[in-house]
């Protein structure tokens, strides 16, 4: 076997064992076995433990987050894009004001990825495009747009409206 190979796997071995993770049991008449892992949080669940992160649009199916969130979907070829930088710059500078309403920021920037998200919006090169929690695009943009703006919009939509009516009481 290649002296590289046995490394790079011992050396994973080691990671994987320092961080608790999954081991296969050692000798040929044991029964191969994985150790109990930490289970695994959901899209869902991490979003509402930290609604301010940036979720990878591999990880998302558009239809689990309606009526729970409103997706934020920034779209370029790749992340070395200026018109992707400058959104994420202004998004992430001004990101409060997207939580308290709501708002699940998701990037892609890998068009061969095929994700759920490039499927159901299909955008060509630089798109931010907004969906309301009803599941519906409510906002299709070809080039970056400040926070104050997608806070706008988001507060004209019936549901947000509905929102603010409810906590105002």
């Amino acid at each position: 076997m290649n002296r590289k190979i046995v490394q790079s796997t011992a050396a994973l071995l080691v990671a994987l064992v320092a961080a608790g993770g999954p081991v296969l049991a050692q000798g040929e008449d044991e029964a191969q076995s994985l150790e109990a892992s930490e289970p695994v949080m959901t899209v869902l669940e991490r979003w509402a433990e930290d609604p301010d992160t940036v979720f990878d649009a591999t990880e998302i199916v558009l239809d689990e987050l309606q009526f729970i969130a409103r997706p934020l979907v920034v779209f370029a070829d790749s992340p070395a894009d200026p018109l992707f930088s400058e959104q994420m710059d202004l998004l992430l500078d001004r990101i409060d004001g997207l939580v308290t309403r709501d708002v699940i920021v998701i990037v892609d920037t890998d068009p061969d990825a095929r994700t759920d998200a490039r499927q159901t919006l299909r955008p060509r090169g630089f798109a931010l495009v907004l969906i309301g929690k009803d599941g519906r695009v409510a906002l299709r943009k070809p080039s970056p747009w400040h926070v104050r703006e997608i806070e706008r919009a988001i507060d004209k939509m019936p549901l947000r409206q509905q929102e603010i009516r409810d906590a105002n009481g």
